[in-house]
């Protein structure tokens, strides 16, 4: 979850564009043949969704017998919950959010890296002083109360701070020149300094939190729907490398018609900061490529949880909360 898009995001949701009114993406070829699958986006479409729409738009799941339908979220839709009670077969959430979903009883598991790492950061105007977490001490921090970060950075550097509810909105940001707020760095800057702020930021993977933004499944849709599932992980990996790499205007074209308030230069500089920053790809060297998903960095995740007692030890053994086995070239390997 992040900020949002500042005013836009309230305009959305003033105007009653939340997931139940917002119109859903679905492969216009709707034939028997096809394989249905929903998938629950986390947020309104952009360009974080680009894998998928740029797939949906090209045909890439339909090629592989498959009718997906794209359904959009919000700041209220428990994506999660959506896919444990059969709403939705895949969802897309940040690793921490389903670990904790498994730790609850849910059954849904990580299937796929959207983002290897979040862009979630601590935005401060330009001219705030603070340049280290250590800084963050008897400060307040606009943030959800949640979140896994909060408790970590309070250990890991010796630190207490006050957390104030995130509500999504960039107006107190905008009138206190030293506010301190969550948000995504690929998105508000670009709203903020329109509206006159400069804003700098503490990326919280610099503090060595670093979960992914993910694909999860309905852990038994997963085991009954083995192939679909590689069918659908095999054309979202497609589109998602052609998104970024390629010509981004089929997946964009569609984006826009699923939000009506898009903004092609917000598309441009979210997809801009999504390549620069390396967050689709990954990195080579640590083995990362588009979908990849590492399942040493989700056993850290579990173990920091554990050392912060938000999991009792053991509770979520790594094989429940992901898997690599839906992933292309996965099951050739095991074979050879």
């Amino acid at each position: 979850m992040r900020l949002g898009l500042g005013v836009l995001v309230l305009a959305w949701l003033l105007g009653g564009c939340g997931k139940g009114n917002a119109p859903a993406a679905s492969d216009a070829a709707t034939t028997p043949k096809l394989f249905p699958i929903r998938v629950q986006l986390d947020w309104f479409p952009e360009p974080e969704h680009g894998g998928l729409y740029q797939a949906l738009a090209k045909g890439y799941f339909a090629k592989e017998g498959l009718n997906v339908t794209l359904l959009p979220g919000g700041s209220n839709v428990l994506v999660t919950q959506f896919v444990a009670t059969g709403q939705a077969d895949i969802g897309q959430s940040a690793t921490t959010q389903v670990i904790q979903a498994v730790a609850g009883g849910l059954p849904v598991i990580n299937i796929a890296a959207i983002f290897h790492r979040m862009p979630t950061g601590l935005m401060m105007h330009a001219d705030n002083p603070i340049t280290s977490f250590e800084q963050l001490n008897g400060k307040s921090i606009m943030a959800r109360p949640e979140a896994i970060y909060i408790p970590y950075l309070k250990k890991k550097y010796h630190i207490d701070f006050t957390v104030i509810p995130q509500n999504f909105s960039s107006t107190q940001f905008l009138t206190d020149k030293d506010f301190i707020q969550e948000g995504f760095f690929i998105a508000e800057p670009y709203f903020l300094e329109q509206q006159g702020a400069k804003v700098k930021w503490l990326a919280l993977w610099d503090s060595g939190y670093e979960p992914a933004l993910t694909l999860f499944a309905n852990t038994k849709f997963a085991q009954d729907h083995p192939e679909q599932l590689r069918a659908f992980l095999r054309a979202f990996i497609q589109g998602w490398k052609e998104y970024l790499e390629g010509d981004p205007t089929a997946g964009n074209d569609l984006i826009k018609k699923n939000n009506p308030k898009a903004d092609d230069a917000f598309f441009k500089f979210e997809r801009d900061q999504i390549i620069q920053n390396n967050l689709g790809k990954g990195d080579a060297a640590q083995g990362e490529d588009y979908g990849t998903l590492s399942l040493d960095k989700i056993k850290g995740e579990i173990a920091i949880m554990e050392d912060l007692g938000l999991l009792p030890i053991g509770k979520v053994p790594l094989e429940k909360a992901a898997t690599v086995e839906y992933l292309p070239g996965v099951m050739e390997k095991a074979k050879n």
